[in-house]
């Protein structure tokens, strides 16, 4: 959600800097494409601000059963590519180095790439051009925080790796006394390309508001979740629906800044995304399966505040619709 930048950028964003650079760790071995862009924080309750930047994946053997399922090709070549947008904290952002990516996301990457015996090649592009990408034969996989639609499933193959949640942030106070069920009428900034902007504010408006004679919300894309709550901020947006882990971690590391409103919009599974019959979704499927029943799964989970959003199994994605 890029957009033009306004006066209030630098308080925010100096915050969010000095947030950053406040903790701090060794560097990482794997490639991140295409890095640079500074942040804001964001991410899931009791989540500390730690940014976490040892590589996780260290000591991790691989799987035999899931390397027996790899292409020969991937096999041979010995990468893996991954996309992600790193401009979403705590689940994919920049290190304040701005050359490690981190975050729930880079560390699950390099936890199949490890099991899978591979070295990982993290590609940051910008979220509405990752499934393009996939299929164009870019990246191998993606895992993105990517909710199962009937569309998405029509061109990937999606397997279950945790859970998230969709929720709603305003300015810190509510002073519109706004609630998730009376956004009718309001502006509210969605990423471009996610599932909330597909999906879940679509749903909510026809739900609470058009079925019921009372104006659509209207829904305000832009290129990342920094630029929309730059604009709310700013007052240029009423809200903002986002992943509720990256509104969370926002309001934890901007105090008086944002509320994240309860109930949330919904919980559901979330899935790492291959091309349609990609001939490494068995192998990836298989990496995933072990990685959740070990350990390494509750330590990459709890780092970054979601203990609770774990799940039991790799399964094959269904429509989240």
């Amino acid at each position: 959600m890029r957009v033009s930048r306004h006066l209030s950028v630098p308080i925010v964003t100096t915050a969010l800097a000095f947030a950053l650079a406040a903790c701090g760790a060794s560097g990482s071995a794997d490639t991140a494409q295409n890095a640079g862009a500074k942040t804001t924080a964001q991410g899931g309750g009791a989540a500390s601000s730690a940014e976490h930047t040892d590589d996780i994946s260290v000591g991790v053997k691989p799987d035999e059963k899931a390397v027996k399922l790899l292409p020969a090709a991937v096999k041979a070549r010995g990468t893996i590519s991954v996309a992600m947008d790193l401009s979403s904290p705590p689940t994919s952002f920049m290190a304040s180095d701005d050359k490690t990516a981190i975050g729930f996301n880079p560390d699950f990457s390099r936890l199949i790439a490890a099991t899978l015996g591979l070295k990982l090649q993290i590609n940051n592009v910008k979220f509405d051009t990752i499934i393009t990408g996939l299929q164009a034969g870019r990246y191998d996989f993606t895992a993105s925080t990517m909710g199962a639609t009937k569309e998405r499933l029509k061109v990937l193959d999606m397997v279950d790796y945790f859970k998230a949640g969709t929720g709603v942030s305003v300015p810190y106070g509510n002073p519109q006394h706004l609630g998730t069920h009376t956004l009718c009428g309001h502006r509210v900034g969605v990423q471009s390309g996610s599932t909330q902007q597909l999906q879940w504010l679509p749903q909510l408006s026809k739900q609470d508001c058009t079925s019921k004679g009372k104006p659509a919300i209207e829904a305000v894309a832009l290129p990342s979740v920094n630029d929309a709550l730059t604009q709310l901020v700013s007052k240029r947006i009423d809200a903002v629906m986002y992943d509720f882990t990256g509104l969370q971690w926002a309001a934890t590391q901007q105090p008086k800044t944002f509320d994240v409103l309860q109930p949330l919009v919904t919980t559901k599974t979330v899935t790492v995304a291959l091309k349609k019959n990609s001939p490494l979704t068995p192998a990836v499927q298989a990496a995933i399966q072990s990685i959740i029943d070990s350990p390494k799964y509750a330590e990459a989970l709890g780092r970054w505040g979601f203990s609770t959003l774990g799940i039991k199994t790799a399964a094959m994605a269904v429509p989240q619709d």
